[in-house]
């Protein structure tokens, strides 16, 4: 079992920054890649950004330039680094993992709130 659990959200103006931190615990040898998906109200959820275990990173082109990811294996985190926000950035953010197969490796947690807003 893997258990994943997401911080960092918050309020922040226009053009502001956030660091959400994604931490993971028990069988994360399974893990292939890790990923951030978003859900705005009213819309599906869709993939932010995502990192697999050679550390290769796949961005979202509506957040290409703007947001980086990253891991810390250490700490067993990987960290969406979220540059000049935008209020169509407001979502709730989640992180989930997948294994070789592709198949997620954990349910749907919480996720953290970001709004983004003056």
């Amino acid at each position: 079992q893997v258990q994943l659990v997401e911080s960092g959200g918050g309020l922040v103006q226009p053009g502001g920054s956030l660091r959400l931190s994604c931490a993971a615990s028990g069988s994360i040898d399974s893990i292939y890649a890790v990923g951030w998906y978003r859900r705005a109200p009213g819309k599906p959820r869709e993939l932010v950004a995502a990192i697999n275990s050679a550390g290769t990173p796949n961005i979202n082109d509506s957040v290409q330039g703007r947001f980086t990811i990253s891991r810390d294996n250490g700490k067993n985190t990987v960290y969406l680094q979220m540059n000049s926000l935008k209020p169509e950035d407001t979502a709730v953010y989640y992180c989930n993992a997948l294994d070789q197969s592709l198949h997620f490796v954990t349910s749907w947690g919480q996720g953290t709130q970001v709004t983004v807003s003056s």
